[in-house]
C-alpha cells in the first residue's frame, strides 16, 4: 500500500477551494465562516482540539452542496429546506475516517439552538454546530449588505442586531455574546476580505505537520470531493469513481507499479474537480453547446490543476488530472501538450475519461454499448488523438473494462 506525505490541513484547505466554485459569487464563504467561528471559539476558551474540529467543520460545512441553485437558496437568511445538504454532508464525511469526527457537527449546522432541548445530541457537537450556523448566517448578511454597498462597515450595526434578535432561539446565548465581543472592532469585519482570510488559514495549516497517510485513508478524503463533483449533475453520478476505477485497472494491465496505479486512481477521482465552476444549466444542456458554453467547460481541467497544485505531495495527481483532455496529437487542452510530454498514466486517464463518459447517459444521448464505445475510441486513436496502445489494451479487455468503468465488478 502506498503512503503519501501530506499536511492534512493543507489538503482540506486546498480541496475546499472547489466548494467555493459552487457558490460563484460567494467565493471563500467556507474560509470566512471558519475564521469567524474560530474567533468566537477563542472567546469561549475552547480547547485546541475542539477549536481545530470547529475550524475544519466550518471550512467543510457546505460539502453537501454541489448544485448552484441550492447554494443560491442558502444565501437566504432562513430557508426551511436547508437541512438536506447538512444530511448529505454528514454522510460523506462519515465515510472518510480522517474526517468522520466532523460529520455530526456538519449534520446540525442549520439546527436552531432551541431545538436541541428535544434532541439527543452531544452538547459539544451542538455548541460547535450552532457556532457554525451563527457565523454562516453572519456571512450571508454581510454578503447581502455588500451587494447593496461595497463597504461592509456600514452594515455592522444592522448585522449585529439581527444576530442578537435570535439569541436564545436560533443561537446559544454564550455564542451570541462571544460574537458580539469579537465583532465590535472594524478589524474583525475587514479581516473577512480574501487576503486576510487566506493568511488566517495559512496559520492554521502551519499548525499541522506533514505526515504519512495511507492510500485508503487519503482516498476516503478525496472521494468526498469526487462525490461533490459527480453530484452536480444527474448525468455524471459515479463518473469520477468510474474513471478512477478504470484507470487503476488499466494501470494494472500495463503492469505499472502499485504506487502508480493508486496515484492514477486518486487522479481519476479528482480529474473533474474544476467542473464545479461550470453552471448547472450548461452541464445539463440537452442540445449542442454554444461556443461560449464550450469555452466555459473547457477551462475546468485548468481549474482542476490550479486547485491540486497547491497540495504538497499531490504533484503527480495534479499533473495527470490536469492532462485528461490533452491528446497525443497536441490538439487537446488546456496546454496542447504532445505525445512526448504525456506519460503513459496521463494517456490512460484520458482514455478512461472518454470511455466512462460514453458508457453513461448524457443529456444529449443515451449510454453507448461496449462495441459502440470501442469503435469511437479506435477512430480517435487512428486520428492520433488517443493513445493507440491504451485503446488496444481496452479493446483486448473490452467487457472487463466496461464493467470496471460502470463499477459493476471489483477489479482492484
Amino acid at each position: 500500500m502506498t503512503f503519501y506525505n501530506i499536511n492534512l490541513h493543507e489538503t482540506i484547505y486546498s480541496l475546499s477551494d472547489a466548494l467555493d466554485l459552487v457558490g460563484v459569487v460567494q467565493v471563500h464563504h467556507g474560509k470566512r465562516v471558519g475564521y469567524m467561528a474560530a474567533e468566537c471559539g477563542k472567546q469561549l476558551n475552547l480547547k485546541s482540539h475542539k477549536l481545530d474540529a470547529l475550524f475544519q467543520a466550518a471550512i467543510l460545512h457546505d460539502c453537501g452542496v454541489s448544485n448552484t441553485a441550492v447554494h443560491a437558496r442558502l444565501a437566504q437568511f432562513d430557508w426551511e429546506e436547508a437541512h438536506g445538504h447538512c444530511d448529505i454532508g454528514a454522510q460523506i464525511l462519515k465515510s472518510a475516517p480522517p474526517l468522520a469526527h466532523l460529520s455530526e457537527i456538519v449534520q446540525y449546522h442549520h439546527t436552531h439552538w432551541s431545538a436541541y432541548a428535544t434532541m439527543d445530541v452531544d452538547e459539544d457537537v451542538a455548541i460547535l454546530a450552532n457556532c457554525i450556523f451563527m457565523v454562516d448566517r453572519v456571512d450571508v448578511l454581510s454578503l447581502k449588505a455588500q451587494v447593496q454597498d461595497s463597504n461592509v462597515l456600514l452594515a455592522i450595526d444592522d448585522i449585529r442586531e439581527q444576530i442578537m434578535a435570535k439569541r436564545g432561539d436560533w443561537f446559544k446565548e454564550e455564542l451570541v455574546d462571544a460574537f458580539m465581543r469579537v465583532s465590535e472592532s472594524e478589524a474583525f469585519w475587514l479581516s473577512l476580505e480574501r487576503e486576510h482570510v487566506n493568511g488566517y488559514v495559512f496559520e492554521w495549516i502551519e499548525h499541522e505537520i506533514t505526515r504519512p497517510i495511507n492510500f485508503h485513508d487519503l482516498r476516503s478524503v478525496v472521494k468526498i470531493f469526487s462525490y461533490i463533483v459527480d453530484a452536480k449533475s444527474k448525468f455524471t453520478r459515479e463518473h469520477s469513481d468510474g474513471v478512477a476505477n478504470l484507470a487503476c485497472y488499466l494501470g494494472h494491465l500495463f503492469e505499472l507499479p502499485e504506487a502508480s496505479c493508486e496515484t492514477l486512481e486518486l487522479a481519476g477521482l479528482l480529474h473533474d474537480i474544476g467542473k464545479l465552476r461550470v453552471p448547472d444549466d450548461v452541464l445539463d444542456k440537452p442540445g449542442k453547446l454554444t461556443l461560449p458554453e464550450f469555452k466555459t467547460i473547457q477551462r475546468h481541467s485548468f481549474d482542476t490543476f490550479d486547485i491540486l497544485k497547491r497540495i504538497k505531495g499531490f504533484e503527480l495527481i495534479a499533473k495527470w488530472a490536469a492532462q485528461h483532455h490533452e491528446r497525443v496529437s497536441g490538439d487537446g487542452y488546456p496546454y496542447h501538450e504532445k505525445e512526448s510530454s504525456l506519460s503513459l498514466e496521463a494517456r490512460i486517464l484520458a482514455v478512461s475519461d472518454v470511455f466512462q463518459a460514453l458508457a453513461q447517459d448524457r443529456p444529449y444521448r443515451g449510454a453507448l454499448s461496449p462495441e459502440e464505445i470501442i469503435s469511437i475510441l479506435s477512430r480517435e486513436a487512428d486520428e492520433g488523438k488517443l493513445d493507440q496502445h491504451v485503446v488496444t489494451m481496452v479493446k483486448n479487455n473490452l467487457t472487463s473494462c466496461w464493467q470496471t468503468a460502470l463499477l459493476k465488478s471489483e477489479t482492484n
